[in-house]
């Protein structure tokens, strides 16, 4: 398959199916916040998991819902 033919068959699939869009999107920002939360907090195993798994942002989402929960129960005042 040369590049003409790959272009062709990829803008084919994109007009097919107009949702991949922002599918890809949602996808991208989600791992990247996640890959940059987990950057910064030295989890270098979510971080290689996250940057190799493709779960749609689900993977990512619970993750960074992990993560805010863990800094409200940390942050909790003491009586």
């Amino acid at each position: 398959m040369n590049t003409q033919q790959f272009s062709e068959a990829i803008t084919t699939m994109i007009l097919q199916n107009p949702w991949i869009i922002p599918l890809m999107i949602w996808s991208v920002v989600w791992k990247t916040i996640a890959l940059w939360k987990s950057a910064r907090n030295n989890h270098l195993t979510i971080f290689i998991i996250i940057m190799f798994l493709n779960t749609l942002g689900i993977l990512e989402i619970c993750y960074i819902l992990y993560l805010y929960y863990k800094s409200k129960k940390e942050i909790k005042p003491q009586i």
